[in-house]
């Protein structure tokens, strides 16, 4: 290939943030988003200032609830950077895990500010500070007011999908009661405050009436530790409502299966095994890519002579109604039927009186090995049942032809040896002359075993 002298040096991180912040800014949808973030700054700017100059505890936990919402307009441009982006080999999955990061990350930033609340608070608890109320009611209406119109204006589909998916807080759950008994009087309001209402909008109003009580208490009776309790009220708020969206973006990020789709899956899995040319599915994964996408991997043994294309589609079809992104590894039956190999005998070859044959050694040679099952016999027990008359597995008979030369190197004593012996040594009939005989090693032979003292073929 060519040679490069001077290489382009690569791009440093700042640099690679800002070309992918001038690939979202090129949307037009993402000017609104930007419009609202800026508009944001200012108005944290002066609400920490309010905070400062009314040494209000209770104003300094509101006003963290705005700096989430800049949080969550920071995750809706990475919501439109995503969907901008094509999967690439670093990440063939796409970008969508960048959704959860986002949202898991600002729900626990916004635990860890409630945390932090909770600590000033209780150091307050010991010296109470005087609260000033010039500017309490205006931060706080203010805040209100841009909350409200941030969480209403802007269409969050990270947020949105998760404060429905994840489980209810402790506030909604509260709060439910009384809508349900509100909406039983004014059925009109059904579709605002049923099944639950959104946390954010809920925690929003619920802060802004802890502020308005603690400055009516303050300006009435000059009781400023209720400053403090409300500031305990709206940390507790807060922890409870983003408590179930980190477990739920967490669970996510883990690769763990959502547990309202497991029915579902089982049900697809069962209807997969019953397919034509299945045998059998195992190792199946599945978990949550990111919010709304399922992602999964399953592998199917077919048959031998079923069709691996055919097979690979109705598997795909099935399970695609729930699975979006999905991986098939098909694999034929690789169970192989054994085969037994015979080898042909002559049908003179146990013919003793032009044969001789040499004694086997004894099973101490062996280690008292059976033969037949590979494991330790006792001297004195008898072979299986099932190993007369059969092909011997492991011990071979060896015959050698009558003549009169010498094989080399077996070390054996050669000549004709008297049937008597042989009986003598347990070479014949199986079970018949020493403690245990040995096996003739064959089978479907002629049964021609030598000749009796008349000359007569013996049986």
């Amino acid at each position: 290939g060519t040679i490069h002298l001077f290489r382009k040096s690569q791009r440093s991180l700042v640099g690679k943030l800002t070309h992918e912040f001038r690939l979202v800014a090129a949307d037009r949808r993402s000017w609104k988003i930007l419009l609202f973030g800026a508009i944001n700054l200012i108005c944290i700017g002066f609400l920490l200032m309010w905070c400062s100059s009314t040494n209000s505890i209770a104003l300094t936990a509101y006003t963290y609830l705005t700096i989430f919402d800049l949080f969550s307009l920071v995750t809706c441009l990475i919501s439109y950077w995503v969907m901008m982006k094509k999967p690439s080999p670093a990440y063939s999955f796409g970008f969508e895990r960048f959704e959860v990061l986002a949202v898991f990350a600002s729900t626990v930033l916004a635990q860890l500010g409630a945390l932090f609340i909770l600590k000033e608070s209780a150091e307050r608890f010991l010296e109470q500070p005087e609260i000033h109320t010039g500017r309490l009611l205006v931060g706080t209406f203010v805040a209100l007011f841009f909350n409200l119109f941030t969480m209403l204006s802007i269409k969050n589909k990270p947020f949105a999908y998760v404060s429905e998916a994840a489980s209810t807080s402790w506030l909604q759950e509260h709060v439910a009661d009384l809508s349900r008994s509100i909406c039983g009087i004014i059925p009109g309001l059904s579709s605002i405050f049923l099944p639950r209402m959104n946390p954010f909008v809920l925690i929003d109003i619920a802060g802004a009436l802890a502020l308005c009580i603690t400055y009516m208490l303050i300006e009435i009776n000059n009781y400023f530790a209720v400053d403090t309790a409300s500031a305990i009220a709206i940390a507790l708020m807060t922890f409870g409502t983003m408590y179930p969206m980190s477990v739920y973006s967490g669970k996510v990020l883990l690769q763990t299966t959502p547990p309202h789709v497991i029915g579902q899956l089982d049900k697809l899995l069962r209807e997969v095994s019953t397919l034509d040319g299945v045998l059998e599915v195992r190792n199946e994964h599945f978990w949550t890519l990111g919010f709304g996408s399922l992602a999964g991997s399953v592998h199917v043994r077919i048959r031998r002579d079923a069709n691996e294309q055919m097979v690979l589609a109705h598997v795909t079809n099935r399970l695609y109604t729930l699975v979006s992104t999905l991986t098939v590894q098909i694999f034929k039956d690789d169970w192989i039927r054994p085969t037994l190999s015979s080898v042909p005998i002559a049908n003179n070859i146990l013919n003793l009186s032009d044969h001789h044959v040499i004694p086997m050694p004894s099973l101490k040679a062996a280690d008292n090995l059976n033969p037949v099952t590979s494991t330790p016999a006792k001297p004195s027990s008898p072979p299986p049942e099932f190993a007369f008359n059969t092909p011997g597995k492991n011990v071979s008979p060896v015959i050698l032809s009558n003549t009169q030369t010498k094989p080399y190197g077996l070390g054996f004593n050669h000549g004709s040896v008297p049937y008597s012996s042989v009986l003598n040594q347990g070479l014949g009939i199986p079970g018949v002359g020493a403690a245990q005989g040995f096996r003739t090693g064959f089978a479907n032979v002629p049964s021609r075993y030598g000749t009796n003292a008349h000359g007569q073929p013996r049986p």
